[in-house]
């Protein structure tokens, strides 16, 4: 895990230096924590992805306005979420946005119980995902661990979107009745 400490350095390489490995650690570190937010405030799943890339984007491009003093990198990354969300909900009226959308903050350190059952359930989810198909398991990565929407996986791959879309979501299924079957709550 990294603390705080090297999350705030890593910033400071790519705010002093552009540096794209530092930047490269806090995509991969932080994508998928605003990306899981974004849906908790009831974006949708496009709309969360669309907004992660611009909050990451803002991190590469703002890097020196982080201050250390002031916040962490998860809350300065969280609170531009938020506000981006908050941004397009009020550009576009179509979709309303929670009057308590505005006040919550995310917990950023997980406690000693949640870290441990965080540890465990990503040690159930890594044996689950080992017993996937192949054609499965490649798709799953390529969403999860690389941000490609469906239509990007569907581009790079030469594959019908409808393909991509009913893989992942056999994935999900097969993923969810191992993970049950486990004793883990499937919340997948």
């Amino acid at each position: 895990m990294t603390s705080q400490e090297e999350l705030a350095d890593l910033v400071a390489a790519v705010a002093e230096r552009r540096d794209s490995a530092a930047f490269t650690r806090l995509f991969d570190h932080f994508a998928p924590r605003v990306n899981s937010y974004l849906l908790r405030l009831g974006a949708s799943p496009a709309l969360a992805e669309e907004l992660t890339q611009e909050v990451m984007v803002t991190l590469w491009r703002k890097a020196a306005q982080f201050d250390r003093a002031k916040s962490s990198v998860g809350t300065w990354l969280y609170r531009i979420a938020r506000n981006r969300r908050i941004d397009m909900a009020r550009r576009d009226r179509s979709e309303p946005l929670d009057s308590e959308e505005a006040n919550e903050v995310a917990s950023e350190e997980p406690g000693a119980d949640d870290a441990l059952d965080s540890l465990q359930r990503e040690d159930s989810v890594r044996a689950a995902m080992a017993d996937l198909p192949p054609e499965q398991l490649a798709l799953i990565r390529l969403a999860f661990f690389e941000n490609l929407s469906h239509s990007d996986i569907a581009d790079r791959l030469g594959l019908p979107l409808g393909t991509v879309k009913s893989r992942i979501r056999l994935a999900f299924t097969r993923l969810r009745r191992q993970l049950e079957a486990g004793g883990v709550d499937a919340a997948v």
